[in-house]
């Protein structure tokens, strides 16, 4: 079959980004390569113990989140759409000596259920940053989580929250606010042709053009629950993982906040169960 041209432009995009994260300008992965992978502040104040759990990690990129959760005791199966990313995720499990609690497998996300081999009865499906919002079908998604898991297993996500996806700062006003970007309730995709990276600022990417879905928020509550998982707690946030906006400040926990007072959540964060 015939991929999509979104699809397409999207899997070339991430495939360059993984150069750029793993290279000088990437991710910081001194804590990882040292036995003490750390997840982002928001994850680390949320996510239960893990040890001895089964993870299914969902658009786990290269694999940096993947391991850190390998060197908590978990065993965990991650997957990505991206064959760089999938194979530099493996050379690090190897060279972290974590091949054998962390394994990746190359597929899209929606071909899951056939790529990741049985059973699929994992204690949780790990979900963070920037992975929905690549996604056109989110009740699709939701389904594809509830079936991996076992009953009473649990989805742990935390995203950019929606409404900050309808901002952006190519339109931000004189005083650095971001404008309006894109409708909040719209179901076409968001095109965006910048070819920056949210990692490295100096890199320019050469398959700059992406395709993006904003999902209102009661559309991801509503998928899950009607995929069988009930809603156990939902957090907004006023701080995001990465500079979502040229205006926001870091602060002392590494997370990017408003700068004078917290005008719209920039992220949220939730977990579900399996009936």
């Amino acid at each position: 079959m015939t991929e999509p041209k979104w699809y397409r432009a999207n899997r070339a995009n991430w495939d360059e980004r993984v150069g750029v994260h793993i290279g000088s300008g990437g991710y910081d992965l001194s804590d990882l390569r040292a036995g003490r992978g750390k997840l982002n502040a928001i994850e680390e104040a949320e996510l239960p113990p893990v040890e001895g759990k089964r993870l299914a990690h969902l658009q786990c990129h290269f694999g940096a989140d993947s391991l850190a959760l390998a060197q908590r005791g978990a065993e965990v199966i991650g997957l990505d759409f991206s064959t760089p990313a999938i194979e530099a995720a493996r050379k690090l499990a190897g060279e972290l000596g974590l091949a054998n609690r962390a394994r990746f497998v190359h597929a899209d996300l929606y071909e899951a259920l056939a790529a990741i081999p049985p059973p699929h009865e994992f204690d949780m499906v790990f979900v963070t940053w920037g992975a929905i919002c690549w996604l056109p079908d989110i009740a699709r998604w939701a389904q594809t989580v509830a079936a991996l898991l076992r009953p009473g297993g649990s989805l742990y996500i935390a995203e950019g929250h929606p409404t900050a996806y309808v901002f952006d700062d190519a339109t931000r006003s004189p005083d650095g606010t971001p404008g309006l970007f894109a409708p909040y309730f719209s179901r076409e995709p968001v095109v965006d042709t910048e070819g920056s990276d949210y990692v490295d600022p100096n890199a320019r990417l050469g398959n700059a053009t992406i395709y993006n879905w904003i999902h209102p928020l009661g559309d991801v509550v509503t998928s899950l629950i009607a995929s069988g998982m009930s809603l156990e707690w939902l957090h907004e946030h006023d701080a995001v993982p990465w500079r979502m906006f040229k205006i926001l400040v870091k602060d002392a926990s590494d997370l990017y906040r408003w700068p004078d007072r917290p005008w719209l959540p920039l992220a949220f964060s939730l977990s579900a169960i399996r009936g």
